[in-house]
């Protein structure tokens, strides 16, 4: 029996031309039940103020928060985490705590943990170590509320190590098996692993059951469903039928405004709670 996708929307890259605490309403009109947010605030540790602003936004908006990033560093900068990062590593084990907790808070529970960019000071096997290290914190703070710590391919940064599922498959065999973990997953972005010439349909029937988070946008582009070339609807049914039943997260650009850019999912699809 096929599983109708259940969607959430990233309001980290859609509803960008409102402030963010006025995303999650904004979703919640557009017929959305859900959302997810990369790190929503601009230190590792917010205060206590912001932590709540941002908790009750979703709380008002009746919304269930489905995925939340660690703080990654200055993404618009060009960061992309700071798992691996020697110079950087504090910042993101004292951030740990502050995630989870909003995860405890909200019912979120699943965290994604952005991997880092190199850096030429050190060598790789020094930044890999040190991500096994901190991924291992991670996943056993969030098991404390059963959480899972997601690890993902990224396309569009030279530095970047992990490009395919592969890669992030090997980083999670080395937590698990140094830590004795159990909970972490794949985060399939369906676009960035095909921009980064990964076999998408390989990995659906190869590595469903591991598969913890899947998102998508279309390429070329990264905008919405139906914009490009990448055959999302057929992937999507071979997760079903591969027995994932999590979320499926907008990550994309729109093309237009936010709220037309769902044009191609029928809002009765929008907030499926099966």
């Amino acid at each position: 029996m096929s599983h109708e996708p259940r969607y959430t929307v990233n309001c980290s890259i859609l509803f960008t031309e409102l402030p963010l605490l006025e995303r999650p309403a904004a979703a919640r009109r557009a017929g959305f039940g859900a959302v997810e947010f990369w790190w929503p605030f601009a230190e590792a540790v917010p205060s206590d103020a912001e932590v709540d602003a941002f908790v009750t936004a979703i709380q008002d908006a009746g919304l269930q928060l489905t995925g939340l990033n660690f703080f990654a560093g200055d993404m618009p900068g060009g960061d992309r985490g700071l798992v691996s990062s020697p110079k950087r590593s504090s910042e993101f084990r004292d951030n740990i705590d502050a995630t989870v907790g909003i995860g405890e808070r909200l019912g979120c529970r699943a965290f994604n943990a952005l991997y880092g960019n190199r850096d030429n000071r050190h060598s790789a096997g020094e930044q890999d170590d040190l991500a096994v290290e901190n991924l291992g914190l991670a996943a056993r703070a969030a098991a404390r509320i059963q959480g899972t710590v997601l690890v993902e391919a990224v396309s569009g940064a030279a530095q970047y190590p992990l490009l395919t599922a592969a890669d992030a498959l090997t980083v999670i065999d080395r937590v698990q098996a140094s830590y004795g973990v159990q909970n972490l997953g794949l985060l399939a972005d369906l676009y960035h692993l095909a921009v980064n010439g990964d076999d998408v349909d390989r990995v659906i029937a190869d590595h469903a059951d591991r598969i913890a988070h899947v998102q998508i946008a279309d390429a070329p582009g990264r905008n919405e469903p139906g914009t490009g070339t990448l055959p999302l609807e057929r992937q999507l049914g071979a997760l079903a039928a591969g027995g994932y039943t999590g979320w499926i997260g907008l990550e994309y650009k729109p093309s237009t405004t936010t709220v037309e850019s769902f044009g191609w999912l029928p809002r009765e699809h929008r907030a499926v709670a099966g």
